[in-house]
């Protein structure tokens, strides 16, 4: 078999005789060898009768081997046999492949391809996107379509075992049902060869799957073992994607009917800390890995999870709100930042637009704005009516405590404005050096210093000294620009975030004490956004 750098290989194989339950009975790996003499161990995984694959990818050119083991060792079809793979230069343009798969950068704050190239995560969040709601290939390919266009480079979505709905609901099956047998006695392979074309058409677009492997509460239904197995299943049928691994969403919240919800749960961590130290040595990939918590106290991956060396990034959710959010936003992300083991920081969750038809665009350019200038490595956006994936006329309804998020058709969410606009942030943030931003919060304040300004809505700046500045002044008053270098003159632009509409400034030149004023463009009422670069980007035209 042929297969470009990246691009992933399925090798078949067929058990000699029957075994009555093949996924609970046997494993199967294959021992991989390179032409540089690395090996892999590639765990195998069931796809039904007695057909086994094994999934494989790699960046070295040339013919790889194989020779597959099985446990037991009794069926001759899957023990002992060989295949081999040869890899060839890739030729094209998509990212993932041409760049290789991403991964933590050099610098432990970023994330970046296998060759080094910078990698901007720009999220969006599908959790429910592999259910039949969300149709094949109709429905799928047009958000991923509008999506690609905005140059979102990330979905978040989960493998099967969902949130806010209770165990095998209808509301949670694809075309081939569920992803689990009831009483969760068997693994369903049915399920995931339809998820298969959807993950699949997902990276060859360009995007990495940032794949949820199950709710949290799924470890008091199915227990540690059982989620082994799910999580072993995942890393052998999608490992070989560009893929990074969330190995639960909301891991320290318990289902919504327990006794005493919601609350922190330290037991269900220790779970999902147990499952997460497996899935870390079984991955021949290595593929970045983390937790998402819950908005309940332990806003960070470093809270739902024991062990924090586990971890490649950090991922946050920080409440659903107006500005209210800001706060925990703000010092969430800056605390994880100063923390030890260091690793990217980026907010998973936060202000899905349009949830309960109370949250404007305005609360996701904000909390965008003030997180990518405290030095986070990128930001989710969320819109309500996708993530659950609401359907024209059959919106997805009631949650188990009773409660709706609102009933926006999928179609009109995916229109809201604030993936617009965070789109063109992307774009105007990937025109300069974005990954060697530092935060400088000592570089801007507000002019006359007002008193009424609440303590996390003070301007926020990050840049590299000498070359470009961002300032964002997330209310309309003029900035003063400080500790700005004798003799460097800056060009400066202007920015609404809401439109992308652009102002020319002028020069920006130190006065006597390294300072310089700036008023916001005419007409802004809200946010504003200022950059200072000696060598000014091409304009960044609106989404």
């Amino acid at each position: 078999m042929e297969i470009a750098q990246h691009q992933m290989a399925e090798l078949c194989f067929t058990a000699a005789s029957e075994v009555a339950d093949p996924f609970n009975e046997l494993e199967v790996d294959a021992v991989f060898a390179a032409p540089d003499g690395s090996t892999r161990r590639v765990p195998g995984f069931w796809c039904g009768g007695r057909e086994w694959r094994v999934r494989y990818t790699s960046g070295i050119v040339g013919r790889h081997t194989c020779v597959l083991h099985c446990r037991p060792a009794a069926d001759v079809g899957l023990q002992g046999v060989t295949g081999q793979v040869t890899v060839v230069p890739y030729d094209g343009d998509n990212p993932l492949y041409r760049h290789g798969p991403v991964r933590v950068a050099a610098d432990r704050r970023h994330f970046a391809h296998e060759d080094g190239t910078p990698f901007f995560w720009l999220g969006d969040t599908w959790w429910m996107g592999l259910s039949r709601r969300l149709d094949w290939p109709t429905g799928f390919a047009q958000l991923a379509s509008d999506r690609r266009a905005k140059g979102f480079t990330v979905i978040q979505i989960v493998a099967g075992l969902y949130p806010d709905m209770p165990a095998f609901d209808e509301r949670g099956a694809n075309e081939a049902g569920f992803p689990w047998e009831p009483g969760y006695g068997r693994l369903r392979p049915e399920y995931y060869a339809m998820a298969d074309r959807r993950l699949q058409y997902l990276v060859d677009e360009g995007f990495v799957p940032c794949l949820v492997g199950a709710w949290g509460y799924f470890a008091q239904w199915m227990g540690v073992e059982r989620l082994k197995q799910h999580w072993r299943y995942l890393v052998a049928r999608y490992g070989a994607l560009p893929v990074v691994w969330c190995i639960a969403g909301e891991a320290n919240l318990p289902y919504y009917l327990a006794p005493g919800f919601p609350f922190d749960d330290r037991e269900q961590v220790t779970q999902w800390t147990e499952v997460a130290r497996y899935v870390h040595q079984l991955d021949p990939y290595s593929r970045p890995l983390s937790m998402h918590p819950t908005g309940l106290g332990r806003l960070t991956s470093r809270g739902a999870i024991d062990d924090e060396s586990l971890l490649a990034f950090d991922m946050l959710q920080t409440g659903h709100g107006l500005r209210d959010v800001l706060p925990a936003t703000v010092q969430t992300l800056r605390d994880s930042i100063a923390a030890e083991p260091t690793m990217p920081v980026l907010n998973s969750e936060v202000s899905y637009e349009g949830l309960m038809g109370t949250i404007p665009a305005e609360i996701q350019r904000l909390t965008f704005w003030t997180s990518l200038l405290s030095g986070a490595a990128g930001h989710t956006y969320g819109a309500n009516g996708i993530w659950q994936v609401n359907r024209p006329g059959r919106p997805y309804g009631a949650s188990p405590h009773g409660g709706n998020y609102g009933t926006t058709p999928w179609q009109e969410a995916m229109a809201l404005p604030g993936s617009r606009q965070l789109a063109w942030a992307r774009r105007l943030l990937c025109a300069y050096p974005w990954w060697r931003f530092e935060p400088r919060p000592e570089w801007a304040s507000y002019e006359a210093a007002p008193t009424d300004v609440p303590v996390y809505e003070v301007p926020y700046a990050a840049g590299i000294p000498g070359e470009v500045r961002f300032v964002y002044a997330p209310q309309s008053r003029g900035v003063v620009v400080a500790g700005l270098e004798p003799g460097v003159v800056y060009q400066a632009l202007a920015y609404d975030p809401a439109t992308g509409q652009q102002s020319m400034v002028g020069e920006a030149v130190a006065d006597s004490g390294c300072r310089w004023r700036c008023a916001p463009p005419t007409g802004i009422a809200a946010d504003w956004l200022l950059v200072l670069s000696v060598t000014p980007a091409a304009a960044v035209e609106p989404v």
